[in-house]
């Protein structure tokens, strides 16, 4: 079965998670998506943070023509109709690279609707706020249940991929993961969980391994680690924040009826000797201090150099404990002004520290970035292996 998984704003990280998990040969990447050649019950979707839908390809239509697109979608989904259990038909459509008014889009939905409704199936239209469904609506109107159709109509080059949305991110899941711990930190950073599951794809793959987490802050990675089902080892130089990663993962074992396998202690990562045996590094470093407005340079090439220094002492100390061909994930800072992004310079010497950078097959060479419109402060997600 081929599925197609629809990507996030930034989708070379999307694409960069899953071929770390499902390895890159059953992956074709398409403008903003992923075709799967894997059935939906071996993709491990809400382990995934950079995929936004994963949807059964039902067709592929050798047209981007939306009339014919059209005299296609009202007879199939009225045969289609006759395949699912009793009781009311919901129905949205989500469009992938069409330029579409939204009163077209509903005028197809209204045709497929009346089309299905005349074969006596009472059948409701969800109605079109963008082009696309969110996942939000695709939540509210169960539309992934039996009874529900997120069609996914994408346009890739000359053709069209029809496709039925499986699974869609659980923002609420994510919302209440991030806002509803009971001890949260803005001063060390707000890591979103979703980045914190992108991280971790990118450092880890059999759950039987352990993972650490030197900077661990508050642990959110360890957090989404542990639900992943991996044992988790934090440390951190400040002991508030390992009493406030225990309270947290003791509020995860309970709201999400959960027995993770954790330990976390005070450690300084450029000088801590760990007492368990690490499988994969996953971890956000120090990202320097907050910015808004325009920095001056001078500010900028001082928090390079600080956060240059932590994080080649803290890898050199990591080297010396890692086994070879341990993977990890740093997440580190990016600066963006005037018009140019400010990598670390210790990317060119990663090397000669005693590590091997990642490459991926089905991503293009440079740094992977996650970074909201308008932040100074980005993250580059470095992905090393212990040579």
């Amino acid at each position: 079965m081929t599925l197609i998984a629809i990507l996030g704003r930034q989708p070379e990280l999307g694409i960069a998670e899953l071929e770390s998990i499902l390895g890159s040969e059953c992956l074709k990447p398409i403008p903003g998506a992923v075709m799967i050649e894997k059935e939906v019950q071996d993709v491990p979707f809400f382990r995934f943070g950079g995929i936004m839908k994963l949807g059964k390809v039902l067709n592929v239509l050798e047209t981007t023509q939306w009339r014919d697109i059209e005299e296609y979608l009202i007879p199939a989904c009225v045969e289609h109709s006759a395949s699912v259990p009793e009781g009311k038909l919901t129905i949205g459509l989500s469009t992938y690279g069409y330029q579409l008014s939204n009163k077209m889009l509903e005028r197809t939905g209204l045709s497929i609707k009346k089309a299905v409704k005349a074969t006596g199936r009472p059948v409701r239209l969800v109605p079109n706020k963008d082009l696309d469904i969110s996942a939000a609506q695709v939540l509210h109107n169960k539309l992934t249940h039996e009874n529900g159709w997120d069609l996914i109509i994408y346009r890739d080059g000359g053709r069209t991929i029809l496709a039925r949305t499986a699974f869609v991110q659980d923002i609420e899941g994510y919302t209440a993961r991030d806002q509803a711990r009971p001890h949260r930190d803005a001063r060390v950073g707000m890591l979103p969980p979703k980045l914190a599951q992108i991280i971790i794809n990118l450092a880890a793959g059999d759950k039987s391994q352990t993972i650490l987490d030197p900077f661990c802050g508050t642990g959110v990675i360890l957090q989404e680690a542990a639900l992943m089902g991996y044992a988790v080892y934090g440390t951190d130089n400040d002991a508030r924040m390992i009493d406030y990663t225990q309270k947290n993962l003791d509020w995860l074992q309970t709201r999400f009826n959960v027995t993770p396998k954790y330990s976390a202690e005070v450690g300084d990562a450029t000088r801590f000797k760990w007492k368990q045996a690490i499988d994969a590094v996953a971890t956000e470093v120090f990202l320097g201090k907050p910015m808004s407005g325009k920095p001056e340079p001078k500010i900028i090439r001082e928090e390079i150099a600080e956060v240059q220094q932590l994080l080649k002492n803290a890898l050199r100390n990591l080297a010396s404990q890692l086994k070879p061909g341990t993977k990890c994930c740093f997440a580190i800072p990016a600066w963006f002004y005037d018009g140019n992004v400010h990598l670390l310079p210790l990317i060119d010497q990663i090397e000669k520290i005693g590590y091997t950078l990642t490459t991926f097959r089905h991503v293009r060479p440079g740094p992977l970035i996650y970074r909201r419109e308008g932040q100074i402060v980005g993250r580059q997600l470095l992905t090393v292996t212990k040579s």
